[in-house]
């Protein structure tokens, strides 16, 4: 298993810096790799990015605890490097193994009426760490960030790509009992407010101008959004979830799953978390599904022809990757037989490396490509055929995403969640909420403003009771494909 993705091409030496020449550049807006003497743009180096932003490399170690402690064989993703480094993500398994809280945190800034493919990887992968941990999930959609950061849209607009999004994020398939969608626009305010500016206070504008780059130009919004996305990775932002006591909240962290360029807000939001004496964030970061232009970028919403967007029809797919998708191939079939393509920088089998279940499979594709055995319009047609399937799947569940769905995920409730079902909760924090059809809950019927801790440890044992019956169905059901699988059907 690769445990780090290196996808430089083979014998490239590094270039001197010159007119033509320039550094990889990643941060939250732009995303660029290294512009090499010869003007070429080269692939992300994700080694050096760990190194420059003091990240952890996600090892074989780390793998094998993942699956010891979770029961679970780690996704994909993980075990080709795709999510490759990590902040802490040793002490979220920790808490699991003692069914300590935590949640998980991620995002999205809402851009345009359609996402891409590149979008929804992140989650599909948080879709996969909500099954397998059973923990609750809190979904941000930065229309206000949108906002500040662009010229020319307005708020309306982004407030509408939040409901747009949304539908997407939730045809991934999650969980509405596990699930807080929702817009800054919408939600910030109350306890999420007061952690915002507990937040801000602590941040100096030479702080943010050193992270982030801004200069005397820039809004004081866009200063002042570092604060709005770091204050969603403390659990007192969500009472409604986590309950109003702060002083079980502070202890609660978040995992946060996300792109490498994200990582600057989390390592300001991880200073401030231990001044204002809160839980911090741990993160796992993923690698860029490159554009189809090639390695040394990623999908863009703005450019249509560098994305494959989920509301592209199967003819648009095949057109797009057999014009735009940079391959690795020779300049001639005789060359190409001799020598082999390279699966580095070709953009067709790095997508497969995301959406191919199979390891064997996928390696029996680069041995013949590397090869020669394996053209590249044949790779592309492999491609192709796997992202048609992706992309019409989903088609298919955001066909069944109406808006009264949106409006129970994005509605403020309490959430339920069992966590590690090998182990009783460690927390009692099951908030209380006044029913909307104006009746008193039981608890503040009996005086107490709060469930009893009888009524809690009831409703926690049919929580870990209901999970261990969905694991025993889990159980019987691959049971049963595998079995199938095994008849030869």
């Amino acid at each position: 298993m690769a445990s780090v993705p290196h996808q430089a091409a083979p014998g490239a030496e590094a270039a001197t810096e010159d007119a033509k020449s320039s550094k990889q550049d990643i941060n939250p807006w732009s995303v660029s790799g290294e512009v090499g003497e010869d003007g070429k743009v080269k692939a992300i180096d994700y080694r050096k990015l760990i190194d420059e932003f003091g990240t952890s490399p996600i090892d074989e170690a780390l793998l094998r605890r993942w699956e010891m402690v979770t029961g679970s064989k780690p996704h994909r993703f993980m075990r080709r490097g795709i999510f490759f480094s990590h902040r802490d993500l040793n002490a979220i398994l920790d808490r699991y193994e003692k069914n300590e809280p935590f949640f998980l945190y991620t995002g999205r800034g809402p851009s345009s009426d359609s996402m891409h493919i590149g979008h929804t990887q992140v989650f599909d992968f948080v879709k996969w760490l909500q099954e397998t941990l059973d923990v609750p999930l809190i979904v941000m959609l930065t229309d206000d960030e949108k906002f500040l950061f662009s010229e020319k849209r307005t708020v309306e607009e982004v407030m509408g790509y939040s409901r747009t999004n949304a539908m997407d994020i939730i045809a991934a398939g999650f969980d509405p009992k596990k699930t807080f969608i929702f817009s800054d626009f919408a939600y910030v305010g109350g306890a999420f407010y007061k952690n915002i500016v507990r937040f801000s206070k602590r941040v100096t504008y030479n702080t943010a101008r050193a992270i982030f780059g801004f200069d005397g130009s820039s809004n004081i919004g866009k200063i002042h959004f570092a604060s709005i996305q770091g204050a969603t990775s403390f659990a007192s932002s969500f009472p409604h979830i986590f309950g109003e006591d702060e002083k079980k909240t502070a202890s609660i962290p978040c995992l946060i799953p996300c792109a490498i360029d994200q990582d600057p807000y989390f390592r300001l939001t991880r200073d401030c978390a231990s001044g204002l004496k809160f839980a911090k964030p741990a993160l796992i970061h993923m690698r860029f599904l490159d554009a189809l232009q090639g390695p040394g970028s990623k999908m863009s919403a703005s450019d249509e022809n560098s994305a494959i967007f989920l509301s592209d029809t199967a003819k648009q797919i095949k057109t797009k990757v057999t014009k735009y998708a940079f391959s690795g191939g020779r300049d001639t079939l005789e060359e190409h037989r001799e020598k082999g393509g390279n699966v580095d920088v070709d953009v067709a089998y790095q997508y497969l490396t995301f959406f191919m279940e199979d390891d064997e499979k996928l390696e029996k594709i680069k041995e013949d490509y590397t090869s020669g055995k394996l053209l590249t319009g044949e790779l592309k047609a492999i491609c192709i055929e796997y992202l048609q399937k992706y992309v019409s799947v989903f088609q298919e569940r955001r066909s069944k995403v109406t808006d009264a769905v949106v409006d129970e995920f994005m509605s403020v409730r309490p959430l339920e969640w069992t966590g590690n079902p090998r182990v009783p909760r460690a927390d009692l924090v099951v908030p209380v909420t006044k029913p909307t059809d104006g009746t008193t809950p039981a608890a503040e019927a009996a005086g107490t403003g709060e469930m009893s801790k009888n009524q809690l440890k009831k409703i926690l044992k049919e929580q870990q009771v209901a999970a261990k019956k969905a694991a025993k169905a889990k159980e019987k059901e691959e049971a049963a494909a595998a079995a199938q699988g095994g008849s030869g059907a």
